[in-house]
């Protein structure tokens, strides 16, 4: 029986490849007005839910490693122009917040796989000894690094999915 050691590197830059592809799985041949109509009112959109996703994984990334966002370092923020405050991540976002995030399937992935190669070089140092340095302390218990990039990693394939669904009804229709 031959065994295979994998890393924690390996493992985080897995588990990140399959959100990439999720991503890019919902958004696929999609226009920018199928990106941006909601299944039904008040629901959210393939692009609201790829663009949130993305920007949490930005967001709570570069704060664990202690870096700064692709958002704003890559000028991402001024491509997609958005009508929503700078430093918007989709969290308590109104329905009216969700139908304002409207761009090509091109600027929603662009993004996306800037965020991912970034995530994947900071976690390509990450080893075991790694994970349990805390990132944020303000949480009883507080966040380690493993909570942290798990957390993102949950998040992330659950709006892949739901963007996945929501494609799947707008291509019935």
């Amino acid at each position: 029986m031959t065994t295979t050691t994998v890393t924690t590197a390996e493992v985080l830059t897995d588990a990140f490849g399959r959100v990439r592809d999720a991503v890019h799985a919902a958004v696929a041949d999609l226009s920018t007005d199928d990106l941006a109509r909601p299944p039904a009112p008040g629901a959210n959109t393939v692009a609201w839910l790829v663009w949130h996703l993305t920007r949490v994984q930005d967001d709570h990334v570069a704060d664990a490693f202690g870096g700064t966002q692709v958002w704003s370092d890559e000028g991402w923020a001024e491509r997609l122009d958005l009508p929503l405050p700078r430093d918007a991540t989709g969290y308590g976002a109104r329905p009216e917040d969700v139908l304002a995030v409207r761009a090509p399937a091109d600027l929603l992935l662009g993004y996306h796989d800037a965020v991912h190669a970034r995530t994947v070089a900071l976690v390509a140092g990450v080893g075991a000894d790694d994970l349990a340095r805390v990132v944020d302390a303000s949480w009883d218990p507080p966040v380690t690094l493993a909570v942290r990039l798990v957390s993102v990693i949950e998040d992330d394939l659950q709006h892949a999915g739901q963007a996945a669904y929501v494609r799947g009804l707008l291509l019935r229709t």
